[in-house]
């Protein structure tokens, strides 16, 4: 099994590490791209949903990624160092009332992108599934 981990400081900018460390998982894993699309769009939002909500944008505080390889499954796991919150009860961005709303559409676009999305502890931990084609 493949294990990789990157960890910055909870300042935007950073997001452009996030998009390399995905470059070179697709060079590493020979991720094809379609796949690598939707790893991009989706792991970025976590991460940014990480800084900005989990973090409060504090950059004194981390937030770290790090991707694991078994078989046909890649699995990025994003944790901030924030109080959590509740992944149970989130607006739905396709009602018609959110639909104006320039945030909450983060999980929901990672829940259509990823094949699986897992939260843990409390949702300080997005853990985002991709089957591969091996």
């Amino acid at each position: 099994m493949n294990n990789i981990h990157i960890q910055i400081p909870s300042l935007s900018e950073n997001i452009r590490m996030i998009e390399s460390f995905i470059d070179n998982a697709k060079e590493k894993f020979h991720l094809d791209d379609d796949i690598y699309g939707n790893i991009m769009i989706a792991v970025t939002e976590a991460v940014n949903n990480a800084i900005k909500h989990g973090n409060s944008a504090d950059s004194t505080k981390n937030v770290s990624l790090s991707l694991s390889l078994e078989s046909s499954l890649i699995k990025f796991k994003i944790q901030d160092e924030g109080k959590g919150f509740d992944f149970h009860n989130l607006p739905d961005p396709t009602s018609p009332e959110n639909l104006e709303k320039p945030g909450g559409r983060g999980i929901f676009l990672m829940k259509h992108l990823s094949d699986e999305v897992d939260f843990k502890e409390n949702g300080r931990i997005v853990e985002l599934s991709f089957y591969i084609n091996s």
